[in-house]
């Protein structure tokens, strides 16, 4: 006979908090990953007022929450938040993970990169292993995913930007590291190399695989690259995605790119990463990726 104090375990509490996000998938990514893997989870979004993401972040665990995503503006707070980092985070730099250990020790992971490889490699079945590549931007996006892209070890790996000072930057902290670090973290140390617009024009380069980690697209503009750049064996990637075919996107059709992408499965599977993380499952990202990419459809 049933008692009164056989109650339902209460469901994990989850979040992402950001500035804005009213426009986050985030909630119902990790619905539909809850609804298919059998978990007792609730997830929400919380918008966060600047100067106040320390004192949220410490609410979020003290009502006993489970699990955080992080995003914009406040990746690079969560990482100066976390007592201990994953090493793709430590270098990024920046942190879209947050959880506690069972120490009480706030852990913080970055799963951009490893979304972005995941759907590039197991989605798609494209090659980054032995490829020259382009990375187009180097702000917190780019330094975001430089790690995992360089432990799939491209052949040679670039990157551009308009200031090429803060490209020079990128690409001297990132060798620098890829010579300190150990095997397990760092397995293969690539060729790192930076340059301005005006120096990729100069050298009449092609790339196997071009990654727009710019906002340009959102603007409704494209970096200004070479049409040198992209060749009939050039897939074009845009972390950046839309119900259309990114401006990013247009460019490499144009030019005649084998393949050209947006960010939506990007977006799931660095969701995914963060879910495994969290739950120790790893969910399905092929029907998340479709449904939603239906509604965008839906919208146009």
């Amino acid at each position: 006979m049933s008692s009164l104090f056989d109650f339902d375990k209460p469901a994990d509490a989850y979040a992402v908090m950001g500035n804005p996000i009213t426009h986050s998938k985030s909630p119902q990514i990790h619905a539909a990953f809850a609804a298919q893997t059998g978990q007792r989870v609730v997830y929400s979004a919380t918008q966060v007022d600047p100067g106040g993401f320390e004192q949220a972040v410490g609410n979020f665990f003290a009502h006993n929450g489970k699990g955080l995503n992080i995003t914009v503006p406040f990746k690079r707070e969560a990482w100066a938040l976390a007592g201990e980092l994953g090493p793709e985070a430590k270098l990024a730099g920046a942190v879209n993970t947050l959880l506690m250990d069972k120490d009480g020790v706030l852990v913080g992971r970055n799963t951009d990169g490893l979304g972005l490889v995941r759907d590039i490699l197991h989605n798609h079945g494209g090659r980054i292993e032995g490829q020259k590549v382009l990375l187009i931007g180097a702000g917190g996006a780019a330094r975001g995913v430089l790690q995992p892209l360089l432990a799939e070890a491209p052949a040679e790996l670039l990157i551009v930007n308009r200031t090429p000072n803060r490209a020079y930057e990128l690409a001297t902290d990132f060798s620098a590291v890829c010579k300190e670090q150990s095997n397990e973290h760092m397995p293969n140390i690539s060729s790192i190399k930076s340059a301005g617009f005006d120096d990729l024009a100069n050298t009449k380069q092609s790339f196997d695989l071009i990654i727009n980690a710019t906002a340009a697209s959102l603007q409704g503009e494209v970096p200004p690259l070479p049409d040198a750049c992209c060749t009939a064996n050039t897939w074009c990637y845009d972390m950046m995605y839309s119900a259309e075919p990114t401006p990013f996107m247009q460019w490499g059709e144009q030019r005649g790119a084998k393949v050209t992408l947006d960010g939506l499965g990007m977006l799931v599977e660095q969701a995914a990463e963060s879910f495994l993380h969290w739950r120790g499952v790893r969910p399905k990202t092929a029907p998340v990726i479709q449904k939603i990419r239906a509604e965008l459809l839906n919208t146009l």
